[in-house]
């Protein structure tokens, strides 16, 4: 078995903010979100994966958890290829692994969404108690992964993500962001866009870990920008940060912009919003 290092995305789970969703959980001090206008940012966000070319698994709104919305948080989807009995033959597998949310009242949301894996053919594994993983914690750059320990991924959960990787041909690093205020979530200050570059905040820039990697600063002030995310031919960005936008632009990616407004009063971001495979 090997990893791919060329993804092409093809499709991606997700699913709307039901009305439960002006309750979910949050850090951040910008008050409680509009349902209706956080509905229409996710039918936009919806038809930029799209216009990205993929084809949507379009969930019911799940009342019961007011932040299953941010899907990304159940699962991490990887790629391999699989030898077959005859050595020249190989077949690409995508697999899935279930994550257990930090967050107590999140329990649950993976169950439904291994129903609709499963149901689209993909293989899952599961994270196992006492471990904990939030996917937002999850940055993968082609066959690495970096792994946040973080509020929402504790130590046993990072643990048995990074040995179930292992097994499928993958390394992993681990990046301790228990004692930052500014992030909830590593993704919330790191994004992958190929190419072997990395666009990261300031508190990121400096950790040795990233060593190796182009890296796309981002100003303290355009910090919530940082969760942007590369989906085949374009990158879709946060609308309002024209600074990390031009800098896109201008190293050759065609970039979608996009209200984020109500998610970021929950601590969402754009990647947070679907599983991508």
């Amino acid at each position: 078995m090997r990893v791919v290092s060329e993804k092409k995305l093809s499709r991606a789970i997700v699913r709307p903010p039901g009305a439960s969703f002006v309750a979910g959980l949050t850090r951040a001090t910008l008050g409680p979100p509009d349902y209706y206008r956080a509905l229409r940012q996710h039918a936009a966000y919806c038809a930029a994966l799209e216009t990205s070319g993929l084809t949507l698994t379009r969930l019911k709104p799940d009342e019961r958890f007011p932040d299953s919305t941010f899907v990304e948080d159940t699962a991490v989807m990887i790629i391999t290829h699989d030898e077959g009995s005859d050595a020249r033959a190989e077949k690409t597998n995508w697999r899935s692994i279930l994550t257990r949310p930090g967050a107590p009242s999140r329990r649950g949301e993976e169950q439904s969404i291994e129903q609709i894996l499963t149901q689209l053919g993909l293989e899952t594994f599961a994270i196992s108690p006492p471990g904990t993983v939030d996917g937002g914690d999850i940055c993968e750059t082609e066959d690495h992964f970096f792994i946040g320990i973080s509020k929402r991924t504790n130590e046993d959960g990072a643990s048995q993500l990074a040995n179930l990787l292992k097994s499928f041909g993958y390394t992993a690093s681990i990046v301790d962001i228990r004692d930052w205020k500014t992030i909830l979530h590593l993704k919330s200050g790191l994004a992958y866009l190929g190419d072997n570059r990395l666009v990261v905040t300031e508190a990121l820039r400096t950790q040795a870990v990233f060593e190796g990697y182009e890296l796309v600063p981002i100003k303290n002030d355009e910090a919530y920008a940082a969760n942007c995310v590369r989906v085949n031919d374009f990158v879709l960005v946060a609308a309002g940060f024209p600074r990390l936008d031009g800098a896109l632009q201008d190293l050759g990616y065609k970039t979608l912009a996009l209200e984020m407004s109500e998610f970021q009063k929950l601590d969402g971001g754009l990647s947070c919003l679907s599983l991508r495979f």
